[in-house]
């Protein structure tokens, strides 16, 4: 048992932990400053959230290199506590939204499902053109039969797929290495 704590109280692992966790904190709270403001917020308008994502990764990095790497960061060290921090904060974030939408306003999940309808409903023209009546009485299925639990892998999947480019960029960006032990020492 001591062997998997002591796994979690490396830097590597502890840091991006809690920066995931704050992350996962900060955008629950976005979500409900749109509940509050009136503005559905499982709509579009949520995934303006992952801002919040993108800052705190580069701030876990950040506070890596600068405390815990002595100045140093790895590229692989910074893809990791980066993937650690969307990773964590999606399911944190997910898991919260799941709890506010099942015991505190189920009525939110609820409008969200009639707004995703209706949008389906104005674009059926052009939709059946596209795909079909079949599949879009299908999609139209698929949407009424969603259950509030699709949340916490949607959240999840759609950070994952979002978090890519940034995170690469992030980790470029940020990465510092120690090339003196690239050098020959017998030119020294």
């Amino acid at each position: 048992m001591n062997y998997i704590l002591d796994f979690f109280r490396r830097p590597l692992l502890k840091v991006p932990l809690a920066f995931g966790g704050i992350t996962g904190l900060l955008a629950f709270i976005f979500f409900l400053a749109l509940y509050f403001i009136g503005v559905t917020p499982l709509g579009n308008k949520k995934s303006l959230d992952f801002g919040i994502h993108v800052i705190m990764m580069a701030a876990a990095c950040w506070y890596y290199r600068k405390n815990i790497g002595n100045g140093m960061l790895h590229l692989w060290e910074a893809l990791s506590i980066c993937y650690i921090v969307n990773t964590l904060a999606a399911l944190v974030n997910g898991w919260l939204i799941y709890f506010f939408i099942t015991y505190v306003d189920p009525a939110v999940f609820t409008n969200y499902l009639a707004e995703m309808h209706q949008l389906l409903i104005q674009g059926k023209a052009e939709m059946v053109k596209n795909i079909g009546e079949a599949e879009f009485q299908n999609m139209l299925r698929n949407v009424a039969a969603t259950e509030r639990s699709e949340v916490i892998s949607d959240e999840l999947s759609k950070k994952t797929l979002m978090g890519i480019l940034p995170i690469i960029i992030i980790s470029m960006i940020l990465r510092r290495q120690n090339y003196s032990i690239m050098q020959d020492p017998r030119k020294q």
